[in-house]
């Protein structure tokens, strides 16, 4: 794999397996994740396939995760 930086692009991370949620709706609004080789998630636009991949590493990804279960981020959405 290439070397991995934050806004590197999305489609240069090859052989990972993008993921959204079941959430998301056919109309292509979704957010995809990747889990990489070295642990860490890369984070795309659905919309944007080939465009800047974000990338966080375990820790970061927890939390984030975790403020969103306990609904931290609840006011981004009225």
């Amino acid at each position: 794999m290439t070397n991995v930086v934050n806004g590197m692009p999305a489609g240069d991370l090859q052989g990972v397996t993008w993921q959204k949620s079941r959430r998301s709706n056919p109309s292509g609004n979704c957010v995809e994740c990747a889990v990489l080789p070295n642990g860490d998630v890369a984070v795309r636009n659905s919309r944007d396939p080939e465009g800047a991949a974000l990338i966080y590493n375990r820790a970061e990804i927890e939390a984030f995760l975790g403020g969103v279960r306990d609904g931290d981020f609840d006011n981004l959405i009225a």
